[in-house]
């Protein structure tokens, strides 16, 4: 795979940013490569100075695409050039990061690197869904990490019908629930105590957000499928909901509406500097590799 054009995405809310895009640009042309900042970056950056482009002109002429930002930033990259198949690599310039995995003070290291041929690619799977009424389609999204069923902020729990190909699974009464791919499994998922998918896994994952039943617990299912959740309701109360697809959202939620969702015909491609493993991401992002202190011995 040779790079030849490379877009630059920005989270352009950042203050600061156009100094770092600036000197990413500035190597990469020095390297050889075509620089395309994407338009809202270059508009929110004051960056003018590069061949500018919007998501549809990036799907078409881009061969890479570098995220400047945090995972959000990536997520709304992905979802927008899924359908192109354009790879993608994250700089991490926001907090967390774990699918912008590479430091910013790393960066022209791992881009030198990459340009010379050294680096891995992954595939990461993409959902996809949407909102019925009646039979009629009032929303529809994609996600990479997960879509989102709510509760109503003026309502209490929300009651949901959970069917997997028309197979009825069970009712849920909760705060909401949580369908996430393997990727989302490190986002909200896993704040709701749900458990950490290697994302090479073909898998789906339903995650409980504050059941009523302690019982109901995350369960893992195969992504073959299609699920279907249906808003009904409980005695007299009747409890609406919004839905969240990664950053898209549905808010208009009625008892009766039924949310389908299914993984995508898309799927993402990251880049990855060579020698890149989750298992290192997990053990940097989550502490696991820091040691307890030794207990002081007061007696």
């Amino acid at each position: 795979m040779h790079f030849q054009t490379i877009a630059i995405i920005g989270r352009y809310q950042d203050s600061g940013l156009d100094t770092p895009v600036r000197a990413l640009a500035r190597m990469l042309t020095q390297a050889g490569c075509k620089v395309l900042i994407e338009s809202d970056t270059a508009k929110n950056t004051s960056i003018h100075e590069f061949p500018v482009g919007t998501y549809a002109q990036i799907g078409q002429q881009a061969d890479l695409a570098l995220v400047l930002g945090g995972d959000g930033t990536m997520l709304g990259a992905a979802r927008e050039l899924a359908h192109a198949h354009v790879p993608l690599i994250g700089i991490n310039h926001g907090r967390l990061g774990f699918i912008t995995d590479i430091p910013i003070n790393d960066a022209n290291q791992a881009l030198y690197s990459l340009l010379d041929g050294h680096y891995e690619i992954e595939e990461r799977s993409m959902l996809e869904g949407r909102v019925l009424r009646n039979g009629e389609t009032l929303f529809a999204g994609s996600a990479l990490n997960d879509v989102v069923i709510n509760r109503a902020g003026r309502g209490g729990m929300i009651e949901l019908r959970v069917e997997l190909n028309d197979i009825f699974m069970y009712r849920q009464r909760a705060d909401g629930l949580i369908i996430s791919t393997p990727t989302g499994s490190t986002a909200y998922s896993l704040a709701a105590n749900g458990p950490i998918l290697h994302p090479s896994l073909n898998a789906i994952l339903l995650v409980p957000v504050a059941p009523q039943t302690l019982s109901q617990r995350p369960i893992v299912l195969p992504d073959n499928g299609t699920l279907k959740l249906t808003i009904t309701t409980l005695g007299r109360v009747e409890s609406g909901g919004s839905v969240h697809f990664d950053m898209q959202a549905w808010s208009d939620c009625q008892p009766g509406d039924v949310i389908e969702v299914r993984r995508s015909s898309n799927s993402v491609r990251f880049i990855h500097p060579k020698g890149y493993s989750f298992f290192s991401t997990l053990r940097s992002k989550l502490d696991w590799n820091r040691m307890p202190l030794p207990q002081e011995d007061n007696e």
